[in-house]
């Protein structure tokens, strides 16, 4: 086996070996030593939101005639390749890393930079031809490029969320319809409260994801703000105003993203309320699929000894001792990742606090959070649509058996009896196990032509459907 070979690069802190093999250089390899914190490396969208930045920045400098025509192709061909996937395995640091997002930022710039010389027939490493800082990330800062793509990033992954909670509500809706005449007990505080239908339950979903699609339209337009131009604190130093405004111009026609330049890149660069916004849309959204979630495994348990009004589908064994039973196991795991999500909006909330003065130092946390946030969200909503809601029946002879064994329905008799006569009622029926309907009948209390009608759950699930009647006298 030959030995492997290497290059020798150099920086401000001196000369350093890079495998001669290696796009990325001696600043990368320097970050990829250093944090060594979750053994990941970025995520590929955001890999290809910086490329699509320095290939709108290389073009925009080459309008403006700030880069020539060779360097500018080479740079452009480069950043192509690593849009379309190639060369994401030499993207060598770890999410997480000090220094605001510069590792991410010098390893893009020498990934192009080298495949760029290769595309010239020059040898990688040959930096007074093509150079990381000088010309690849010429009128750019760290701190511009770094938030951009990761807007660019959260927008792309907030659409796929979108995807999936509209294919949720689709389902959701489905399900409405198909239990909409399924009569069962509601219940507050998990006690017996008054009928309602399942469809209606189901329906109040529905309403509640779609809450959540529309706050994620509003979190686009939160993503969709650039500082790019503002390059170290927003002041533009050292880009040229021509750059400043044909920048952001150009990437959204290289992204096919709506996106914006913001009017105050001082407020841009330094301030991180934007994201706090988005993780706390996120999180609303994790805590209606958990609470959903936890309806379902609620409304599923038993099979014999619970509530068992329906039946999720059986996905896998659920006891390695146990035979025969069958576990909740897809809303467990939505419940698993809304808990996540919340833990991780606690953290973007502190980092987004800890800036000071013109830079947060500490937005690689916030996008590793927010994007595990917001990407574990879409899988779990697929999961819930494609392994849960698609399949779930109701046990529609069960539920209603339930609503006429339930003292509950006895608050449709207020109206009519009173207050305290319908509560001796209740209690009566509680300590003899008698239906409520019998022991009206047995006291007279309303008479038996309306009995029926009174009781009839159907029409305790809609306001309006009975008339108002008198309150009796006591």
């Amino acid at each position: 086996m030959s030995e492997k070979s290497y290059r020798l690069e150099h920086d401000s802190l001196g000369s350093k070996e890079v495998p001669s093999d290696a796009y990325y250089g001696v600043q990368t390899l320097r970050a990829s030593e250093n944090f060594y914190i979750t053994g990941l490396t970025m995520h590929p969208e955001l890999i290809n939101s910086v490329a699509q930045i320095k290939k709108a920045a290389a073009i925009t400098n080459f309008e403006i005639g700030e880069l020539d025509r060779r360097r500018t192709d080479a740079i452009v061909k480069a950043c192509d390749e690593i849009i379309s996937g190639k060369l994401h395995e030499q993207f060598i640091v770890d999410p997480i890393q000090g220094g605001a997002g510069t590792s991410l930022n010098m390893n893009a710039n020498e990934v192009i930079a080298n495949r760029a010389l290769e595309l010239l027939g020059k040898e990688k490493g040959s930096y007074h031809i093509i150079n990381p800082n000088d010309h690849v990330n010429y009128g750019q800062s760290t701190n511009d490029v770094f938030p951009s793509c990761g807007r660019m990033t959260a927008l792309r992954l907030i659409c796929q969320a979108q995807e999936q909670l509209r294919r949720l509500y689709d389902a959701l809706q489905k399900k409405a319809n198909e239990f909409d005449h399924v009569i069962k007990m509601g219940r507050t505080q998990l006690q017996d409260a008054v009928p309602i239908r399942l469809g209606q339950e189901f329906r109040a979903y529905s309403n509640a994801i779609m809450r959540d699609i529309n706050r994620f339209e509003n979190a686009k337009d939160e993503m969709s703000v650039l500082n790019l131009g503002g390059t170290a604190i927003g002041t533009g130093l050292n880009a040229d105003v021509q750059y400043l405004h044909r920048v952001v111009k150009n990437i959204c026609s290289i992204s096919g993203l709506n996106l914006v330049q913001s009017y105050d890149l001082i407020d841009a660069t330094q301030n991180l309320d934007a994201y706090v916004t988005v993780s706390g849309i996120t999180k609303s959204c994790a805590v209606n699929l958990s609470k959903m979630s936890n309806d379902l495994r609620l409304m599923s348990s038993g099979p014999r000894t619970g509530l068992g009004e329906i039946n999720l589908p059986a996905r896998q064994n659920g006891s390695s001792i146990m035979p025969g039973k069958i576990n909740p196991v897809i809303p467990e795991v939505v419940n698993q990742v809304s808990f996540n999500i919340i833990g991780n909006d606690m953290t973007i909330t502190m980092a987004a606090e800890a800036g000071q003065l013109e830079l947060n130092a500490f937005e690689p946390i916030i996008f590793y959070n927010l994007f595990q946030s917001i990407e574990t969200l879409t899988f779990a909503v697929k999961t819930l649509v494609d392994n849960c809601i698609v399949g779930i029946t109701a046990n529609e002879e069960h539920c209603r058996d339930l609503v006429d064994n339930s003292i509950g329905i006895v608050t449709a008799i207020c109206p009519y009896v009173g207050y305290d006569k319908a509560s001796l009622v209740a209690k009566e029926a509680l300590a003899t196990n008698m239906r409520v309907r019998d022991l009206i009948l047995r006291d007279n209390l309303i008479p038996e032509e309306q009995i029926d009608e009174i009781l009839n759950p159907y029409t305790m699930t809609e306001p309006g459907i009975l008339g108002k009647p008198e309150l009796p006298f006591s």
